[in-house]
């Protein structure tokens, strides 16, 4: 077969997302770090009312309806926001427009792994600083590094750590390029970067409508940011990026913040109790403002425990890579798929303590 590819693309390795069964299939899902509770009614209501001239017609090109509901919510000018299908394609978005062979994209390691496969794709120069063991932010590297564009986690996957604010404005400050402050599981943590956004046009905070507001499958993203830097952003997306239903259902979820926290309420709880129960059993389990823990069993085995989890049809998420080899990354589910999981890491890890005779 004839090579159709550019030689960078030929040489990439493709994402790897979380193991998807199929619907129906019973399985405790505790690898995509989606939330466990259902979307706002609210949200649900737009889907039971869709007009078919929605689909008959192309989109809104700029989401015009998201962006005044995030525009209120947020108290920010909807000018200062850009939609995305996804925040993934806010990501590439911003890799399409700023980065380039022999312009760097940089961040720190590990982290989200598709910024490596967007550069791959992109085919620019790529830099990446490690946490150390404790993951604390190389700051000075990072600075040092001085990309055009930087990657930023915060909460970080898969070490659901926040990077400080104060952290983030020495980095936007001392950055010449792009500061991308990816912020997808912010709606479980302490605090957010929008404060940084508003004092540094270098730098833009992206977030999702997949952890916080059970939207996973709607595909609808968002980043805020100086109309300055989204300008450039602009000329580089799809031109209907996102579809009319998306809007619509999307508007309605962020306006429900009374809902989207209850909801964040009870998996922060459950956050909790998961890691005191999780300690119980000898794990090491990092602080975390995600709605997933990063664990290390007490052997180390952390590969033997995601196969033998799987096969009790429990899926949670292993990363064969270096700093990751002996952890896993655990969602946190509902109360009762979160006791199961114990249960069941209970009896695996007895019977991996009796003698064999």
């Amino acid at each position: 077969m004839n090579n159709y590819f550019r030689p960078n693309v030929d040489a990439m390795a493709s994402y790897v997302p979380g193991e998807q069964p199929p619907r129906g299939t019973q399985v405790i899902k505790l690898n995509s770090n989606e939330n466990p509770y259902p979307p706002s009614p609210a949200a649900l209501a737009v889907l039971q009312n869709i007009d078919g001239e929605w689909l008959r017609r192309y989109p809104e090109p700029f989401g015009r309806e998201f962006r005044e509901a995030a525009s209120r919510v947020l108290g920010v000018p909807s000018d200062w926001i850009i939609v995305g299908n996804g925040s993934d394609e806010l990501l590439n978005v911003v890799i399409r427009a700023c980065a380039a062979p022999g312009r760097k994209v940089v961040y720190p390691m590990p982290t989200y792994v598709l910024y490596s496969t967007l550069c791959q794709a992109q085919d620019t120069d790529v830099t990446e600083v490690y946490y150390n063991n404790e993951f604390e932010f190389p700051l000075a590297d990072l600075i040092a590094a001085n990309g055009d564009v930087t990657f930023i986690a915060s909460p970080n996957s898969p070490s659901g750590h926040v990077v400080s604010i104060n952290e983030l404005r020495k980095l936007a400050s001392s950055l010449s390029g792009v500061l991308v402050i990816d912020e997808a599981y912010t709606d479980f943590a302490q605090e957010d970067a929008l404060a940084v956004v508003k004092e540094y046009e270098n730098a833009i905070a992206i977030r999702t409508l997949s952890k916080g507001y059970s939207l996973a499958g709607l595909r609808l993203g968002f980043g805020v940011a100086n109309p300055g830097l989204l300008q450039g952003l602009f000329k580089v997306k799809d031109s209907y990026n996102i579809d009319a239903i998306a809007c619509a259902v999307g508007a309605a979820a962020i306006t429900d913040q009374t809902y989207k926290n209850a909801c964040v309420a009870k998996i922060k709880a459950s956050r909790t109790q998961l890691a005191s129960n999780l300690k119980q059993l000898n794990f090491r389990v990092w602080d975390s403002q995600t709605n997933f823990l990063l664990v290390q069993p007490p052997d180390g085995n952390a590969q033997y425990l995601y196969q033998q989890l799987k096969e009790q049809q429990i899926l949670v998420r292993y990363f064969p890579q270096p700093g990751l080899e002996n952890k896993l990354r655990i969602t946190v589910g509902t109360d009762e798929q979160n006791q199961v999981l114990i249960n069941t890491l209970t009896q695996v890890l007895l019977n991996c303590s009796i003698p064999k005779s």
